[in-house]
């Protein structure tokens, strides 16, 4: 399975996410398919896939970290689909569990399995390229036992998936327009419906943890 995330919306279209530390679950993972990206001049196409979280708790005014609807804030991050010791992924996962992965545990990793775990979010503001400010996901970290011992709120959101081998339509028609585009611009949605061929995909874990501590989040 292979999926993509980047930031939320940009900090004065719509109540954005605090900086800070805050308490959150995942609710969903997105494949966004083969990307492509531009660094230093140089162009990829990467897998990529998006993690989102709902936030719980309050900001530092005493505010609920809540929309004008009552819905809880939800903030996303866009990752490549790598293990390397250097991607971001494999990093905020280690981080959030606190624990490195083994290279058996890499080869048997499912991406699903991080879907309702808690964890803690640093989320600190940054500018885009379009001169507005965003609110980033900096940090990935496990929830503190004395925050556990207290009782986690209930989730909210329903767990979501979206894969593109098996699109989800319903759930696809209620992602924002951008999303959308983005999705629809990968060459693994442009083969689903038949307008050109499908690179091949990059290996991806396929499989879940039976030896795991059961404190590990995932």
């Amino acid at each position: 399975m292979s999926f993509f995330v980047e930031n939320t919306a940009p900090i004065g279209d719509f109540k954005a996410v605090p900086a800070g530390l805050h308490l959150a679950r995942c609710y969903r993972i997105i494949d966004l398919g083969t990307q492509r990206t531009e660094f230093d001049g140089q162009e990829k196409h990467q897998r990529k896939i998006m993690l989102g979280w709902e936030l719980h708790g309050k900001d530092d005014e005493g505010e609920e970290l809540v929309t004008e609807r009552g819905d809880p804030l939800a903030i996303f991050k866009n990752y490549t689909l790598s293990w390397s010791e250097k991607a971001n992924l494999r990093i905020d996962l280690q981080n959030w569990r606190n624990k490195p992965f083994t290279d058996a545990e890499m080869r048997r990793f499912d991406i699903q399995s991080i879907l309702g775990a808690w964890c803690m979010l640093t989320v600190i503001p940054r500018p885009g390229k379009n001169g507005k400010m965003y609110s980033n996901v900096k940090g990935v970290a496990p929830v503190p036992s004395v925050i556990k011992s207290a009782g986690l709120p209930p989730a909210i959101n329903p767990n979501q998936v979206f894969r593109i081998a098996e699109p989800d339509y319903e759930l696809f028609e209620t992602f924002g327009k951008g999303l959308k585009a983005m999705i629809e611009e990968s060459p693994e949605w442009q083969a689903l419906q038949g307008r050109k061929a499908v690179p091949t995909p990059v290996k991806a874990p396929s499989s879940g943890f039976d030896d795991m501590a059961d404190d590990l989040p995932f």
